[in-house]
């Protein structure tokens, strides 16, 4: 199994403002920040004196390698601050330990980052226990996908895979139904078997699920719609599939403590 990466432990935050948002939120445990040596002016000042107030490592790097380690060439400003995100973790050495729980969400090409961090902040409302977010074909956990979540990015139950064929694989493969979100389907949601394990798998604003992951479903399922509105956006029918798994989860708990 391959060593975990420290994109698996960290949730990395660029630019000046999102850096300096962080390092003054005391909830948010920093591991360390990285400027690159030409960067200038008071901001980054304010940046360093609030990492050392924290005692918070503050790292020099060329500014080429500030890009590499923040994945994005435009919009770095010559920092980046490493977030510890201390539910995130692999996806395969989650399953491999028995860790997941049984019902998770998995994004398949779902590229808008505000998409990605509405949906992170619903499914951590919902209390699923995990959302699969593929590291390729699907939005960066950058600064814009945080703000989409109103910093509950930072606290979701996020498992990491490679891609989303590689997530359904290891989900089938340990026992979980893969269910697709198909505004096509003739089973309606609210009446679709979704006992755990079960992952719900959310398709592409453009593309819906990729064909080799649609391959491994078990069944798709639609969320029915009135006055001839075709479909919802993807963060909007994520919330819907969410809370009915809650509504079921409460309903089974019921059912539990009445016997």
């Amino acid at each position: 199994m391959p060593q975990p990466s420290p994109k698996d432990r960290f949730i990395t935050v660029y630019g000046r403002k999102p850096v300096l948002e962080a390092l003054a939120d005391p909830a948010l445990d920093v591991d360390k920040v990285i400027v690159a040596d030409n960067a200038r002016g008071p901001e980054i000042k304010d940046i360093e004196l609030a990492a050392r107030r924290r005692r918070i490592p503050v790292q020099q790097a060329t500014p080429q390698r500030v890009k590499v380690l923040a994945g994005n060439g435009r919009h770095d400003q010559g920092v980046l601050a490493d977030v510890v995100a201390p539910r995130m973790q692999r996806l395969a050495s989650a399953l491999e330990a028995g860790t997941v729980g049984g019902t998770v969400l998995l994004l398949d090409g779902i590229t808008t980052p505000a998409n990605v961090g509405m949906i992170l902040r619903t499914a951590t409302a919902a209390g699923l226990d995990g959302i699969v977010v593929p590291r390729r074909g699907v939005a960066s956990l950058d600064p814009l996908v945080v703000k989409a979540s109103a910093g509950v990015a930072f606290r979701a139950p996020i498992l990491t895979a490679h891609t989303a064929l590689e997530a359904a694989q290891d989900l089938v493969a340990h026992g979980y139904r893969l269910v697709g979100l198909d505004a096509d389907s003739a089973e309606n949601l609210f009446d679709a078997d979704l006992d755990a394990p079960v992952g719900i798998v959310l398709g592409g604003e453009t593309n819906g699920i990729s064909p080799e992951v649609i391959d491994l479903l078990s069944r798709s399922v639609r969320i029915p719609m009135a006055a001839d509105v075709e479909s919802l956006n993807v963060a909007a029918a994520a919330a819907v599939v969410c809370f009915e798994l809650t509504r079921r989860s409460f309903g089974h708990r019921r059912t539990g403590a009445a016997h």
